[in-house]
């Protein structure tokens, strides 16, 4: 009897388990889901974009689900991070969100459509999101929580070294070049600056992870005791597991969003065409969507006090947005004829410059303060502003 009761018992804990791990991953389970059922019918369902009452809603379903998988592939790259440490955890994230905008890119770009300023737009949008709308919103929101936060600086510094190098290269010099007519690189250009890009990069992630492993960690005498760092896991009511288990998750996740991308990219494209606005738009809507879980993960590091993640996690997406995927739509345009500009006009040119001169204000001293947090999010309302007037 004592045994028959013990097994019942083994049998409900064994469910009441994998009940719990089904409800922790039904972003999992949905993305899986959408991907089948548009594998199936995507094509008919879009045969005809022009029938708004069928668009609309498979483009929020699409959007609601691709933000909703980020956000799970947040939930576990977080944990990674906790298990791993600083900064292979944040490195993670950041890796796996900008997938999600290469990903997104690259299925424009070989879906054949005519928008050859869209990488551009959406590289520019990033980092308008991040050094200034994500960047100050940590700032502020730290600011009032905790006053003063400390982080790394010659972390910080190393990040905009490379970012300014790496933006200049790839996003004015093509306005100056006399090779071709539009602001873009020739194909010889094309080929050597997206090696450059891919050796900076390369050589950036190794100081991060091996040489100076230490600039990117909390500065000694701000490391936060470790019930701290539960917090923000505590309000999910989700137990840490192993590390294979949040990686194998993390990249399942991860290839739900990628595979959906190509039919999202494509209602997104011709509406925004249909409805005449601004072809930087796209950029937008791409950058947000991408950006949103990483920005929610910095916004709580900065209010748990835990800046230096939040600065591994913007200053790395803006890193990594370039190092990534200038060289990946670089080579799609060299390998398809596909055109592709990357020049910033003169006023995106102004934008960019004082962005990076003001952030390196921002990170060339400790501590951090309320004010150069506005200063940012002045700087991200001007950007939306002009884009939407022009």
């Amino acid at each position: 009897m004592a045994t028959r009761t013990g097994r019942k018992k083994r049998l409900r804990t064994r469910r009441s388990t994998y009940a719990a791990l089904a409800r922790e991953e039904l972003a999992l389970f949905g993305g899986f889901a959408t991907v089948i059922l548009f594998t199936i019918f995507g094509d008919f369902w879009l045969s005809d974009l022009d029938r708004h009452h069928i668009s609309l809603p498979l483009f929020f379903w699409l959007f609601s689900i691709m933000v909703w998988c980020s956000f799970s592939v947040v939930r576990h790259a977080d944990f990674l991070a906790d298990l791993l440490g600083e900064p292979y955890g944040t490195l993670i994230l950041t890796l796996s969100v900008i997938s999600i905008e290469v990903s997104l890119i690259a299925s424009i770009m070989l879906g054949g459509e005519n928008n050859p300023t869209l990488p551009r737009d959406t590289m520019f949008a990033i980092l308008m999101i991040v050094l200034n709308g994500m960047v100050g919103l940590t700032l502020v929101i730290g600011a009032l929580r905790h006053g003063q936060q400390h982080y790394n600086l010659q972390g910080a510094m190393a990040f905009l070294a490379v970012i300014t190098t790496l933006a200049v290269l790839s996003l004015v010099i093509p306005d100056f070049t006399v090779s071709t007519e539009a602001p873009t690189f020739s194909p010889l250009q094309a080929a050597i600056f997206a090696t450059l890009t891919l050796l900076l990069y390369g050589a950036f992630l190794m100081i991060q992870t091996v040489r100076h492993r230490t600039f990117f960690m909390e500065p000694e005498g701000e490391i936060k005791p470790a019930e701290q760092l539960e917090v923000g896991h505590a309000k999910h009511h989700i137990k840490i597991k192993s590390i294979p288990y949040h990686a194998v998750l993390l990249f399942l996740t991860l290839l739900q969003i990628i595979l959906l991308s190509k039919f999202l990219s494509k209602i997104l494209n011709h509406g925004v065409e249909e409805l005449g606005m601004p072809i930087a738009v796209s950029g937008i809507v791409i950058a947000m969507m991408v950006l949103a879980p990483e920005g929610m993960a910095a916004i709580e590091s900065a209010a748990r006090n835990r800046l230096q993640r939040a600065v591994n996690l913007c200053l790395g997406s803006a890193l990594s947005t370039i190092g990534l995927t200038i060289p990946a739509v670089l080579a799609i345009s060299l390998y398809t004829g596909v055109a592709l500009e990357l020049g910033l006009d003169r006023v995106e040119l102004v934008l960019l410059m004082l962005t990076l001169f003001i952030s390196l204000i921002t990170f060339s001293g400790v501590p951090t303060n309320l004010l150069l947090g506005v200063v940012h999010l002045v700087l991200f309302f001007a950007y939306l502003t002009l884009v939407i007037e022009p």
